[in-house]
């Protein structure tokens, strides 16, 4: 089954298509083509978006799905007068909200993505440029100024995943890639030695290592099965060895290797 889902705001549109994924995530049997349309905050863009609904309506022969996070009751109005299955995400959660805390929502559009507290986006900033100065064993003298400090094999997604922390948290990640070298010693990396308390281990499968690689370097002994799979069996022996936790990200996204991450090591994000 295929269906258009819509999601629209007058800010980003970050809010709802979060929403939005989230929800539709869970029904597996269907394909949604996703259409996310920020900053539809006049009743003439209004207009314009529901002729796209329609027309998207009529080539599916399904209703679209509408979710939508618009605050200007105007505009609301008018993609109400769409074909599509519509869903105010606004009024369905702020309207309980407002009965229970006994008290009118400011109904302000972007609140939730607006720069409101200018030291935590700082922090969030120089958490970024952190992640990307400690990418892949740089600068390895910063790591006293580490939160924590991400190890494995090249392309097990230690970058990603750095900077997906960095950006949603503010955690000041630096990542480390354990080489042919470092797998010779069953000790750990001299550079790494003292920070052993800030490191946590990323491991892969092999095959999906292998095929991450070939589209790197085709053919090439780093992309060979053999070479993946004794990498990944000596990585994860180390850290057995040195008692590290790891998490294995084959099957995880970057947002839930990081959220678990967090959640293991208890790490707080910044700012809070």
């Amino acid at each position: 089954m295929k269906r258009t889902a819509f999601f629209i705001s007058d800010g980003t549109g970050i809010t709802a298509e979060t929403l939005g994924n989230s929800l539709l995530s869970q029904f597996e049997a269907i394909q949604f083509k996703k259409i996310t349309l920020p900053y539809i905050d006049t009743v003439e863009k209004a207009r314009q978006t529901v002729e796209k609904i329609n027309a998207a309506c009529e080539a599916d022969g399904e209703p679209a799905i509408v979710l939508d996070t618009i605050v200007d009751e105007a505009v609301s109005n008018e993609l109400a007068k769409s074909q599509g299955f519509k869903i105010d995400v606004f009024s369905t959660f702020l309207k309980p909200l407002e009965k229970e805390l006994k008290t009118h929502s400011s109904y302000t559009v972007g609140k939730s993505h607006a720069i409101i507290e200018m030291n935590r986006y700082k922090e969030r900033i120089d958490s970024v440029n952190f992640a990307l100065d400690n990418d892949d064993g740089a600068r390895t003298q910063q790591y006293d100024r580490a939160d924590i400090i991400l190890v494995g094999v090249s392309r097990c997604g230690k970058t990603p995943t750095c900077l997906y922390m960095a950006l949603q948290f503010g955690i000041r990640a630096a990542n480390y890639p354990l080489t042919d070298e470092d797998l010779e010693s069953p000790k750990l990396p001299e550079v790494l030695q003292k920070h052993r308390h800030k490191l946590y281990g990323l491991t892969i499968d092999p095959f999906q290592l292998a095929a991450i690689r070939h589209e790197r370097r085709p053919n090439s002994r780093y992309a060979s099965l053999d070479q993946c799979d004794f990498e990944v069996r000596t990585v994860e022996r180390l850290f057995q060895l040195h008692n590290l936790p790891f998490i294995n990200t084959t099957n995880f996204s970057i947002e839930e290797i990081s959220t678990r991450i967090m959640a293991h090591t208890g790490i707080n994000r910044r700012g809070d």
